[in-house]
């Protein structure tokens, strides 16, 4: 018998929750590729900026669904109550995977990349089996795999443990950045001619595609300002809660990757940083010499551990939701009576997190995440313009009044990116899943989809228009997915 979650999350927690996801690896590792993409510090900076205002667009829309639907799941529970529970299917597994085991593994990672300053062995690609070449077991996937199922064990001893160790992260990885910032243009060997100072660019794309093309990475590293709303079931009033903490979370995290880029390019010209994905840990150097430098490399490390317990800690909400539908396998949707956690959920993204580890590398973690995240943020604010016309749906005072259009932009921008064809090199791909297949069939289904509602406001058939030989393709549809996993709920939606 499923047990009820129980409130008690305040609003500091919650924004420190969407602080921590926010703030991960993108802002540490995306600049030096977005150098040599770019080839110009004020569209480095520019990319930046416009990245901020989508993810605050994303945010309000997410605010608003949140007051109406304040249950556990995020896009799960809001795909679900404007598409159906096809879509709502297919984006808790996609979040199973990509949403956040996938993210949880970039970010022990990364974690031990950063420590590789300090310990050399504990590069990323410092060991390989020779007879082994898809396993990736050396000494930094065992410490990343101990940090992830370390968080796994405090987010199954209770909420209130983990929430602290949350807040207590959080307010570290916010103290880092801001003596980084503050150093850096105080202290710092920089020098403000570096924003003068374009670069020779490394992509055969034309600017304006490539702009839109590095969006998706950028992308990326905003991901996570929905995160108070997969813990909306946990939230003390949530109808006031939650768009105060989405809301504040997200605008300070975008006032600091601003801040942050600046202090890059001060640190270092875009000569020097292309290609770099440690970004930070070279600025520092730059800055402040390798002594210094390395401290501030490894209090970057430090401040990547609150992303891996934040996301430990709201991914299995969705799957808990997902559980309680019997749409994902036995034992998700338990809830342990002493500590008040699904367990068994948060037991099944620690070794899926795991795995991946062992099994992906680092670039290619962070290239397959960038297309489900945008498709399904998309779907989810898409439904926020058929909700409104139920009778009792609350508006969003900000949406309503000063930004009528938020949803349409959102959806707009992301759906742009979505359809951006970027094929993967063979690095960036997972064997169990084809991108360019997965890209494919998801747009034909979702314009299909949003064709026949959005614009009529109506209910509509459930099934795809098109050949029998199109829903052939679709390798990833409910039907295939119900089957393999024996999901009673998941029924006709499409």
């Amino acid at each position: 018998m499923t047990a009820p979650l129980r409130r008690i999350l305040s609003g500091t927690s919650c924004a420190a929750l969407v602080i921590s996801n926010m703030i991960g690896t993108g802002i540490f590792t995306t600049t030096g590729f977005l150098a040599g993409d770019l080839g110009r510090p004020l569209l480095v900076l520019g990319i930046w900026v416009v990245g901020g205002i989508v993810a605050l667009a994303g945010c309000f829309a997410y605010a608003e669904l949140g007051m109406n639907i304040p249950r556990a799941g995020g896009e799960y529970a809001y795909l679900r109550e404007a598409w159906g529970p096809g879509w709502a299917f297919l984006s808790g597994w996609i979040s199973f995977f990509a949403g956040f085991s996938a993210p949880i593994a970039a970010t022990a990672l990364a974690f031990s990349e950063y420590l590789r300053h300090y310990f050399p062995a504990l590069a990323a690609n410092s060991e390989r089996e020779p007879h082994l070449r898809w396993l990736h077991a050396g000494n930094a996937a065992w410490v990343s795999i101990g940090v992830i199922f370390f968080f796994a064990a405090i987010n199954i001893l209770g909420l209130p443990l983990a929430s602290r160790l949350q807040n207590f992260l959080t307010a570290l990885k916010l103290g880092v950045i801001a003596v980084f910032l503050i150093s850096a243009f105080a202290l710092g060997h920089g020098e403000w001619s570096h924003f003068q100072m374009a670069t020779q660019r490394s992509s055969s794309h034309g600017l304006g595609a490539q702009f839109a093309v590095s969006l998706i990475f950028v992308m990326f590293a905003y991901s996570g300002w929905n995160a108070a709303s997969y813990v909306a079931e946990e939230i003390r009033d949530p109808e006031r809660t939650l768009p105060l903490a989405l809301g504040l979370g997200t605008g300070l995290v975008a006032l600091l990757y601003v801040a942050l880029n600046v202090a890059f390019v001060y640190a270092l010209p875009l000569e020097a940083m292309k290609g770099v994905v440690a970004v930070g840990a070279a600025s520092s150097d730059a800055l402040f010499g390798r002594h210094i430098g390395d401290f501030f490399s490894a209090a970057m490390a430090g401040a990547l551990l609150s992303s891996i317990s934040a996301m430990s800690l709201v991914g299995p909400r969705v799957y808990y939701a997902m559980g309680r539908d019997g749409c994902f396998p036995a034992g998700a949707a338990e809830v342990h009576p002493r500590w008040g956690t699904p367990v068994k959920a948060i037991v099944y993204q620690a070794i899926t997190s795991a795995l991946m580890v062992l099994t992906g590398t680092f670039e290619a973690l962070i290239y397959y995440i960038g297309f489900s995240l945008i498709l399904f943020a998309a779907l989810a604010v898409a439904g926020l313009l058929r909700l409104r016309t139920r009778p009792g749906f609350r508006r969003l005072r900000v949406v309503s009044w000063g930004l009528s259009g938020d949803p349409t932009a959102f959806c707009g921008n992301q759906l742009v990116d979505a359809d951006l064809d970027v094929p993967p090199p063979p690095a960036r791909k997972f064997s169990w899943f084809s991108y360019d297949s997965l890209r494919r069939d998801f747009l034909s289904l979702a314009a299909s989809r949003l064709g026949r509602t959005v614009g009529s406001g109506k209910t509509t058939s459930r099934t795809v228009r098109g050949s029998t030989d199109r829903k052939r393709e679709i390798t990833l549809g409910p039907a295939t997915l119900r089957n393999a996993l024996r999901c009673p709920r998941a029924t006709k939606a499409f």
